[in-house]
């Protein structure tokens, strides 16, 4: 058993409810993998995870759902979800909990080579969003030739949609701001600015759309889209579950049955995209691992296009 730093809420809140604790970290057992963490993926799931309001039974939280770091020990006849695996290897986890830490023993089967293309910042806030884009695409049936509506294009999840879409051959339509216009571009999209005006604006940028992707969750993008779209099998959302349900179209997520063994399938060839130089992941910011209260205090706030990633450079990450 080794020791580790690691970030839980005490209570419920913002920021300032995240408190740096020392804790023990388990050797592995059969099927479980130890990881000395370099970098921790932020998620707006985060700052969700400790949102007010739940039983104060839960407390203290665990925060964080996906790391990257290199291998420490593995259990015994324990292999990596990518295959084999020995002490040293760089690797990323994903979906896991109290992934704000420094060290974290976990199940092997959420424990995949870390692609050699990314460094550790990238790869820890790589597959949830990529996970959730490919669900968005799946979900709606979206083929080659097609073209399909992305609200919040700009956004992160936003981006791995417009890069896994061109890679399947579909034009995407992209709402975003007007100072995002250049970025919504690079990863290949036609960019659109939402607000008043949006239905005309999307349909003089394309004689039709087969599907609407969301990521933002407002009454606008649920409008434009039902608008758009006839079959409302087609409308996807990730941002308003029930406007979904009460207009008939699609919520994917924790509580859709599908999602979950959807994306953990999913996770292998992402990486290998990523491997390939298919799939990128910008990043905004990354804060050193003791300024985890500021990461989250800008997760939560307007900030520039991009992923936030606490980086561990303290002893444990050598």
């Amino acid at each position: 058993m080794t020791g580790a730093r690691k970030w839980v809420a005490v209570d419920f809140g913002g920021p300032g409810v995240l408190r740096c604790i020392d804790v023990d970290v388990p050797d592995p057992g059969h099927g479980q993998v130890t990881i000395d963490v370099r970098a921790a993926g932020l998620n707006p799931a985060d700052a969700k995870h400790i949102a007010p309001g739940q039983d104060p039974k839960l407390l203290p939280l665990s925060i964080g759902y996906e790391v990257a770091g290199v291998v420490t020990e593995l259990g015994p006849g324990t292999d990596l979800a990518s295959g084999g695996g020995a002490v040293g290897d760089e690797v990323v986890a994903s979906p896991i909990t109290g992934g704000y830490t420094t060290a974290i023993t976990v199940p092997a089967s959420g424990v995949f080579a870390k692609p050699t293309t990314l460094d550790f910042a990238e790869a820890a806030s790589l597959l949830l969003v990529a996970t959730t884009a490919a669900d968005l695409l799946h979900a709606s049936g979206a083929r080659e030739g097609e073209t399909v509506l992305l609200h919040g294009a700009a956004g992160a999840v936003g981006v791995m949609v417009l890069q896994q879409a061109r890679r399947l051959g579909v034009r995407v339509i992209g709402t975003a701001s007007q100072s995002n216009f250049d970025y919504v571009r690079r990863f290949g999209g036609t960019p659109v600015q939402y607000g008043p005006g949006l239905l005309d604006r999307v349909r003089a940028a394309a004689e039709g759309v087969a599907a609407a992707l969301d990521t933002v969750g407002s009454d606008e993008a649920a409008d434009v889209s039902l608008a758009l779209v006839g079959d409302r099998k087609r409308v996807v959302t990730i941002a308003a579950a029930p406007r979904a349900k009460a207009d008939g179209y699609v919520f994917v997520g924790a509580s859709n049955p599908e999602s979950g063994p959807f994306r953990a399938r999913a996770r292998s060839g992402l990486l290998k995209q990523a491997q390939d130089g298919e799939l990128v992941v910008p990043m905004a910011q990354t804060f050193a691992f003791e300024d985890a209260p500021a990461a989250l205090t800008m997760l939560t706030s307007p900030h520039a296009p991009g992923k936030l990633a606490l980086v561990n450079e303290g002893p444990a990450a050598g």
